[in-house]
């Protein structure tokens, strides 16, 4: 079996994602194993290797993580290539960024009701509201004594897909409080706008 292992420690997401894409890319990759020191490096990885189509797993050895991923021919295909391939079948796409947990410049009290306001709010774009994406201080709305849980939570039990940066989870320690979306990182961002037929930033 054609097997490589991939050491990321000390690098900070999204890096360990784009060296292991460019080792699946280059070579028919059939198990590859990747080291990383962080959780958020560890659930990014792990994801990203399940929607290229391999079975993961992950031990902790030594205050690392070595996540493994077994070809699993039956997978589906990615579901990032999924998107893009089918963007024609699908009517306008909208991605809103929001990189704050207030909006605008003035008074926090005022930004943090219109930020609130705002999100309650999106629902009225209809279909085509796609996806949220909370970077910076936005990553601070997901968390449990946000005043905007309850609207995130409810825009994602519609389908609403919510991204949620694992770097700045981890940066603000807010990792393991998350209670909202799904943690990711720069390239399923990037991705994301990239397919997106209209990007909204909220800073």
């Amino acid at each position: 079996m054609n097997e490589q292992v991939l050491d990321c420690r000390g690098l900070a997401c999204p890096s360990p994602v784009l060296k292991a894409k460019e080792i699946i890319e280059r070579n028919a990759v059939a198990r590859l194993s990747v080291l990383v020191d962080n959780p958020a490096a560890r659930e990014n990885v792990s994801r990203f290797l399940a929607r290229m189509g391999y079975a993961v797993g992950f031990l902790e050895e030594d205050g690392a993580f070595r996540i493994t991923g077994t070809k699993d021919e039956s997978a589906v295909a990615c579901e990032v290539l999924e998107e893009v391939k089918n963007q024609d079948e699908v009517q306008t796409r909208i991605a809103v960024i929001i990189a704050a947990d207030r909006m605008g410049k003035g008074d926090d009290t005022l930004g943090g009701k219109l930020l609130k306001s705002f999100i309650g709010t999106l629902k009225e774009m209809g279909p085509e509201l796609w996806r949220l994406i909370l970077l910076n201080g936005g990553v601070k709305l997901t968390v449990e004594d946000s005043e905007c849980l309850g609207e995130l939570q409810s825009l994602e039990r519609e389908g609403i897909s919510i991204l949620v940066c694992g770097t700045c989870l981890t940066h603000f320690g807010l990792l393991e409080k998350k209670q909202v979306g799904e943690t990711t990182n720069m390239l399923d961002i990037v991705t994301a706008m990239q397919t997106a037929d209209k990007v909204v930033s909220v800073m």
